[in-house]
């Protein structure tokens, strides 16, 4: 008797058991929130299907210290930016030559410095030169897009690139050599005692000896705007390039262009010789841009 009684009050305990899951099963997703909907934590950040997120972009900067066997391409991948970012951020004048121990600041995001050139300028008007986002540049600032802009004030454009010419210039590689092969410097570009007056004067290129007749080469594409003879220099080449650069080829020994020819790096200007105030079979090359002498060996190949 009393075993079946047990019995019978261990089944229905059973069942009422079974009773109360089929509720939760029946309730899971109605009573409290529906699951589509409910919101999702990721780190304390709580997103619904109402919230609108925007990531505004923000200009911040890490320093760099630069390390041996580094080179400002390997930097910029490093960080994610472009080494027109890092050329530009830090003013680099020369890439090729960095220092170990020198210090970059890097930027969050690839862009360059500008510098507005004359007042009136507009982060509108300015992005449309470069082709990039005035909206985005202008958040970068803190700046409205068609306010007008005093000259001096400096920009970092986000995405904006270096013009070729700029690049060419600071990497080295706009010029290509005028002479091939088998020649050595014999006088370099700056202040030296003159072979002739003994006085100290300005060498405003660079003197390159090798054997007469020597094929000469154009540096870079252009248009011949001198050909002719001088009492300094001899026989000699001037070249009118882009940007504002002139080439100057001396002392040749021929001529093999004139006055208004198209020339590339290809074209023979001439040939090496000892004509006008000379020391030997040798080119006198000089670089000048907006009538103001360069360094060649800063930009050639």
């Amino acid at each position: 008797m009393n075993r079946n009684r047990y019995t019978f009050i261990f089944s229905l305990l059973i069942i009422i058991s079974l009773f109360v899951s089929c509720q939760k099963e029946e309730t899971h997703g109605q009573g409290g929130y529906d699951t589509l909907s409910a919101p999702v934590s990721y780190d304390d950040i709580i997103l619904t299907e109402e919230t609108s997120v925007y990531n505004e972009p923000t200009l911040e900067y890490t320093v760099y210290r630069v390390k041996k066997d580094d080179y400002i391409g390997n930097i910029a991948k490093q960080y994610g930016v472009t080494e027109d970012t890092i050329i530009s951020v830090n003013g680099v004048k020369q890439s090729r030559l960095i220092q170990i121990g020198d210090y970059f600041k890097i930027p969050s995001m690839p862009g360059i410095m500008y510098t507005v050139r004359a007042d009136g300028e507009t982060v509108e008007s300015i992005c449309s030169k470069y082709e990039i986002a005035s909206d985005k540049c202008a958040r970068v600032n803190s700046l409205e897009q068609k306010v007008a802009l005093k000259a001096g004030t400096t920009l970092f454009l986000p995405d904006a690139e270096l013009d070729w010419v700029t690049r060419q210039e600071i990497n080295g590689d706009l010029f290509t050599r005028p002479l091939r092969r088998g020649y050595y410097f014999s006088s370099y570009y700056g202040w030296r005692s003159n072979p002739f007056s003994g006085k100290r004067t300005f060498h405003g290129g660079i003197d390159m000896a090798c054997p007469a007749g020597t094929p000469i080469y154009a540096a870079l594409v252009g248009t011949v705007s001198r050909a002719g003879y001088d009492t300094v220099y001899g026989n000699f080449v001037e070249v009118k390039h882009h940007s504002g650069y002139k080439t100057l080829y001396a002392h040749m020994t021929e001529i093999r262009v004139k006055k208004g020819q198209s020339v590339t790096t290809g074209t023979i200007v001439g040939t090496v010789g000892t004509t006008g105030l000379s020391t030997g079979n040798h080119l006198h090359f000089a670089v000048y841009k907006n009538g103001k002498s360069m360094d060649p060996r800063r930009l050639w190949k």
